[in-house]
């Protein structure tokens, strides 16, 4: 259930997406950068029959963070004082970020329970290991994190998702391996790869940002449709011919204006030659995996 889906300027749309098994509302937030506004639009499209706080204050178990920037989080500050106790999930420098830029006292209270100034000890701030598996409190859902690289050497994270025998991918934000001179997104794929083999993999959420037409300084540590549809064969490679025919990929972060994501979607349609499954997720519409 998205709560926000841009990759910029639209504060009320910003990426932040609601995840629950089937037929629960024990959800977890997929980065935080519009809640309350995602939370309005969901109760105005009928997708929730509660009040808006009831939605934060008892819907969402926990809060994954894929890296700092506002665009992400922006949501999880502002809306602190209104929410209950609750875990927020994040890798060891994302964390410390959370911390020392925003609940740190000055920026903002301290709602965590660490970090400086006097922690308020609402939410549980609790660091995550890269590649290990967690249980997400009051779900009965499990969590593992991978390392992204968004402008190298900064970096962001990927969350692998799962329940009982199913998974979901949830990418932060991220560059191609080929202009982050980097190999996260081939560690990705090779320890996804099995997981869409045996059609255990129910989907991956990966952001595209620009058009094609952006060039690769400009890029900023994000995707577009060549390097998406690069990285896709990359991954079909490892996990077999033909596997990702259907296979649903939710693309996210779509930055504004409207004519380059337009144009980005045209583009998507053309290189699909893997004939994956494109969804675009909408503000507050729910749909299952």
């Amino acid at each position: 259930m998205p709560l926000g889906i841009k990759g910029g300027i639209d504060e009320k749309n910003l990426s932040a997406y609601l995840v629950a098994p089937t037929h629960t509302n024990d959800f977890i937030c997929l980065d935080a950068g519009t809640v309350n506004a995602g939370i309005e639009k969901a109760i105005e499209n009928k997708t929730f029959k509660v009040s808006t706080s009831e939605v934060l204050r008892k819907y969402i178990k926990g809060y994954f963070i894929s890296h700092a920037h506002l665009d992400h989080v922006s949501g999880l500050i502002i809306n602190s004082p209104a929410d209950s106790s609750k875990t927020v999930y994040a890798t060891e420098k994302c964390m410390e970020m959370m911390e020392n830029h925003y609940f740190n006292d000055q920026t903002w209270a301290n709602f965590g329970d660490k970090g400086p100034g006097a922690p308020l000890k609402k939410y549980h701030f609790q660091t995550l290991n890269i590649g290990e598996e967690i249980p997400v409190t009051n779900t009965t859902m499990t969590a593992k994190a991978f390392p992204l690289s968004h402008v190298n050497p900064f970096e962001s994270t990927a969350f692998l998702i799962k329940n009982g025998e199913s998974y979901i991918l949830y990418l932060g934000d991220t560059g191609p391996d080929a202009v982050e001179k980097s190999d996260k997104l081939k560690s990705l794929w090779t320890a996804v790869a099995p997981l869409i083999k045996s059609k255990q993999l129910k989907g991956i959420f990966i952001e595209v940002s620009f058009p094609n037409e952006q060039p690769d300084q400009f890029l900023f540590g994000h995707l577009t449709p060549n390097y998406l549809i690069k990285e896709l064969h990359v991954l079909e490679e490892l996990a077999g011919k033909g596997t990702l025919n259907g296979f649903p990929i939710i693309v996210t972060h779509l930055k504004p204006p409207v004519k380059n994501i337009v144009k980005l979607k045209e583009q998507l349609q053309k290189q699909n030659d893997l004939k994956v499954k494109i969804i675009y997720p909408e503000q507050g519409k729910r749909f299952e995996l």
